[in-house]
């Protein structure tokens, strides 16, 4: 089997048995059907469209279960059993929502997400790897991965709110 066709059975398996289509969301596993906001990469890097109904219809499950003050935990903990604390923090992942929202052209809904993120930094504009219950950074500091969230999603936000005014 050559690369191609086994890049194509990937996908195509993932769509099948990674979508459930009860809670019609995108699963952390095939062996569970919880809620993982990781799924947000998927239009990162153009598994599927931001605008895929399926990421549409993700986005605001990890909206409504995952997300606290646009604050975003990676699953619910207590479904997952991986050895984690019940009491972890928001990851600071956060920035892949409003870069999803906004490449959905869902531009004031990515907007208020986007500003009220940037209330997390400290006063240098750092992030950590997690963000605590209290607004206090946990984890790696800085983390590089927020960054670069930060600076994929500024530029998608900006990139829609253009694309409106024209």
């Amino acid at each position: 089997m050559k690369w191609i066709e086994v890049r194509d059975q990937i996908f195509t398996d993932f769509l099948q048995i990674g979508w459930n289509t009860k809670k019609k969301t995108f699963v952390q596993s095939y062996e569970n059907d919880n809620l993982d906001a990781s799924i947000l990469l998927m239009p990162i890097v153009e598994f599927l469209d931001a605008k895929d109904p399926r990421i549409q219809s993700t986005v605001d499950r990890i909206l409504s279960e995952l997300v606290s003050d646009s604050l975003v935990f990676r699953y619910n903990v207590s479904e997952t059993q991986d050895g984690f604390i019940k009491d972890e923090g928001t990851f600071s992942i956060f920035f892949w929502l409003a870069e999803v929202i906004a490449r959905s052209d869902r531009i004031d809904e990515a907007r208020i997400i986007f500003e009220k993120m940037l209330s997390y930094s400290n006063h240098l504009g750092l992030y950590s790897e997690e963000i605590g219950a209290n607004g206090e950074a946990l984890g790696n500091f800085p983390q590089a991965f927020t960054h670069i969230g930060l600076i994929r999603s500024a530029y998608y936000l900006d990139k829609a709110i253009e694309n409106k005014r024209k």
